[in-house]
């Protein structure tokens, strides 16, 4: 891991850029560079893989955290600093650069290089809530059950590496593209092509209150917050004829049982799992956001 230290003004950053985007992206990396390093004391990390981009943030000091990289480095370094017990004293920044970056721009971060990181220099900590699951997982922005169809590029199901989180297998990554260009141009891979198995049966309990139950089939379960403490549900019955109505609640305490179900949060698909309770932290990790939004 390569650090480099300057020193400008008084405020003091620690940089820790995402060995993604450094590959997809060095041209917008060395702009945030540049950007960030003129206007406040900067500390340079250049983490080669998960341990080390974990043992950056671990060692930031006094410092103020600067993640540069797509949605999947926002959610690892939230995570981290929710496992350490950190996130209440510690604002965060990102400068989003990869592929990516929905979930940042939802929150409230330009995507834009430049703007980004004059955010970072200028702007405000916004605090936010954040949902814990039972497995100590973080959710910064929603989930849903089923998935909604293959993982978009940059996401992985939970608990399976790729090429960048495996250190010392490049030959990983080689496989990955051989597999890419053994496909046909135009025509999808059958594993990336097949649909997510929808959970026909579930039990989902909203602060302890039965918002639907296992002898009613559902297409599809979405779980959000959405004001200070509170999520949003929304569970889709199976519709038979007519279209059925939205079962809609809103509480503090999620819990879904019930078959085996696979969910998507924020930019991860995780399970599968029999039973999972999200819970919402209210303005449990801050942000830095630009200035008036």
């Amino acid at each position: 891991m390569a650090e480099v230290a300057t020193s400008t003004t008084s405020e003091q950053l620690l940089v820790v850029v995402d060995p993604v985007a450094r590959r997809s992206d060095g041209e917008s990396v060395r702009i945030a560079k540049d950007v960030l390093g003129a206007g406040a004391g900067m500390k340079l990390c250049l983490p080669d893989g998960p341990e080390e981009f974990a043992r950056a943030l671990a060692r930031r000091g006094s410092r103020r955290p600067v993640v540069v990289g797509d949605d999947r480095a926002l959610i690892r370094a939230v995570a981290l600093l929710h496992r350490h017990r950190e996130l209440a004293g510690c604002a965060l920044s990102v400068v989003p650069v990869g592929g990516a970056l929905s979930l940042a721009r939802s929150l409230g971060v330009p995507t834009g290089t430049v703007a980004a990181a004059r955010a970072v220099l200028d702007g405000v900590e916004r605090r936010m809530d954040l949902m814990v699951d039972d497995s100590d997982g973080v959710v910064l922005g929603a989930l849903r059950i089923p998935p909604l169809g293959p993982a978009p590029a940059g996401t992985v199901p939970e608990g399976a590496p790729d090429a960048d989180d495996v250190p010392g297998r490049p030959w990983l990554r080689t496989c990955q593209s051989l597999v890419r260009t053994l496909v046909p141009a135009g025509r999808p891979s059958r594993v990336a092509a097949a649909p997510e198995p929808g959970p026909s049966r579930l039990r989902v309990e909203v602060d302890g209150e039965t918002l639907v139950d296992l002898d009613q089939p559902v297409e599809a379960v979405s779980v959000a917050p959405v004001a200070a403490g509170v999520a949003s549900v929304e569970v889709r019955p199976v519709s038979v004829g007519a279209e059925a109505s939205p079962l809609l609640a809103q509480g503090r305490t999620v819990t879904v049982s019930g078959a085996h179900f696979r969910y998507r949060a924020d930019a991860v698909v995780s399970g599968p799992v029999r039973t999972r309770t999200w819970v919402v932290r209210e303005a449990a990790w801050g942000l830095t956001v630009p200035s008036g939004r």
